[in-house]
């Protein structure tokens, strides 16, 4: 198991961006295949963007795609979340997430392919 801790988050207005961070602890020596989600109130979580452990494969959502941007750096154990071109509909909590992949290069969409979390950290983007 490894332990994720969201920041980073905070409120920003359109076309701002905002850096988001997530460090890990517990079983870092696993090769984690790591990824953002989030939730808008009232709505189901939704995949935004993932990385492979290798950092040679991503994957994002349609909506955030030529905005966001995901890295990690594997010696500090901490994946990134860089979003540019805010809008109000980026408005949600932002979930970090891990999936034990293996080194893997997939790096699925489906929430339940991830089982460790972290509490979450809210952005919001005013109009």
């Amino acid at each position: 198991q490894v332990q994720l801790v969201e920041s980073g988050g905070g409120l920003v207005q359109t076309g701002g961006s905002l850096r988001l961070s997530c460090a890990a602890s517990g079983r870092t020596e696993i090769r984690y295949t790591m990824a953002w989600f989030r939730q808008a109130p009232g709505k189901e979580r939704e995949f935004v963007i993932g990385i492979s452990w290798s950092g040679d494969n991503t994957n994002s959502a349609d909506s955030v795609k030529g905005r966001f941007t995901i890295s990690r750096d594997n010696a500090k154990n901490t994946v990134y979340l860089q979003m540019d071109s805010l809008e109000p509909v980026d408005t949600a909590v932002y979930y970090c997430a891990a999936r034990l992949g293996y080194g893997s290069r997939w790096v699925p969409a489906s929430r339940d392919e991830y089982g460790n979390w972290g509490q979450g950290t809210q952005v919001t983007v005013s109009s």
